[in-house]
Formats: structure tokens, sequence, C-alpha cells
């Protein structure tokens, strides 16, 4: 590493000598890309104001003057739709206090229809590991045989959950990670119902 950085002025110094660069130039004097000096900025450009315009307001995201924020950020206050707390979540469902929202829209939570699908299958097997084992340790002695004795549950698939309120229908699907997670999101699908009743 004794070279020294080619560029560390800023300046071309290996490989043939190269003629100075000069930017791209329009037949009137003009830089490519840029206004002519004095003339009006084209299309791309911020343009200027014009005098019958009022003072700019703030930026896309930002509240108005007089408009309400939430306490704890500067946002506007949402007016419609639901408020309120998330009380439960379904995989892209969230249950408020007052209504569903889902990505289809909202939906109020009073007479919502809740129905759950268990989709998911637990497999029971030998693990490869075991059936190795059992073939080493059978050439020993015969108690290598135990080693088929071994099983590893592997669950798979999604528990669908559907809520059908005011015409509207929404389904979602939930990894099923075990056994009991079919227990627990029906669970759930039974505080949602109570609470829509």
């Amino acid at each position: 590493m004794s070279d020294p950085n080619p560029y560390a002025d800023d300046s071309y110094k290996w490989g043939p000598p190269q003629p100075p660069g000069n930017p791209p130039t329009m037949p009137d004097g003009q830089g490519y890309g840029y206004p002519a000096p004095g003339a009006a900025p084209a299309y791309g450009y911020p343009q200027p104001l014009p005098e019958s315009a009022a003072q700019p307001g703030p930026g896309y995201g930002y509240p108005g003057p007089g408009q309400a924020t939430q306490p704890g950020f500067n946002l506007p206050a949402q007016h419609g739709g639901t408020g309120g707390v998330p009380m439960l979540s379904f995989g892209d469902i969230t249950v408020m206090n007052d209504g569903i929202v889902t990505p289809s829209g909202t939906m109020p939570l009073k007479g919502a229809v809740w129905t759950a699908t268990d989709m998911s299958r637990t497999e029971e097997k030998i693990p490869t590991v075991g059936i190795v084992l059992a073939i080493v340790f059978a050439l020993f002695c015969l108690i290598g045989l135990l080693f088929l004795l071994m099983k590893e549950k592997r669950t798979t698939g999604f528990i669908q959950v559907t809520v059908t309120s005011a015409g509207r229908h929404h389904s979602t699907m939930i990894p099923a990670t075990g056994p009991e997670t079919f227990q627990m999101v029906m669970s759930q699908v039974n505080t949602a119902r109570s609470m829509s009743a």
C-alpha cells in the first residue's frame, strides 16, 4: 500500500494525458440543463410565486395554523373514521373500542360477525438424527433401536380470521407456530365477539 491516493488532490495523474473538460453548451451559449443568464427558469425549476399568491403554508404532512394536533405528536388530529384505542389485533385487522380497521376500510364494531377457521396441521415424524443414530448403534447392540422412538412435531399452515360488518367483509391469515396457536386466536376471537354484541 505504498501507492499514493490518486484522488487526493482531485487531479488525474495516471494513464494517458486527458484534454481539459468543458461542460456541453447549447448553441446560444446557455449551459446544458441550466437557463440562460437573465432568462426565466424552464419546466422543472422552482417557479417564483405570483404577486397575488399568499404566503406559502406549511409543507405536506404538517398541521396548518389553527389545526388541532394529537398530544405527544406533531400531527393533525384525525376527524372521521374510528378514533380510540386499539383493543385487539388479528393480522391486519385491528379492533378499536368503537370500530374495526382493515386495509379495505373501516367497519362498525356493533353487529360484526367473526369466524375463525383452523387451516393448520401438526405432523409428527422421526428426525433424521434418530434414524442415523439407530443405524449406527444397531450394529453394536440392539439398544440403538430405541433411537427410533425419537419424535419431532412440526406445525404448518394458517388460522383464517374473517369479519363481516355493515355489508363489508375482510379476511386475514395468521401463521400457525404451534398446536396452541388456534386456541390463542379463538380466545381473541371470542373477546371480539363479546365486544361486537
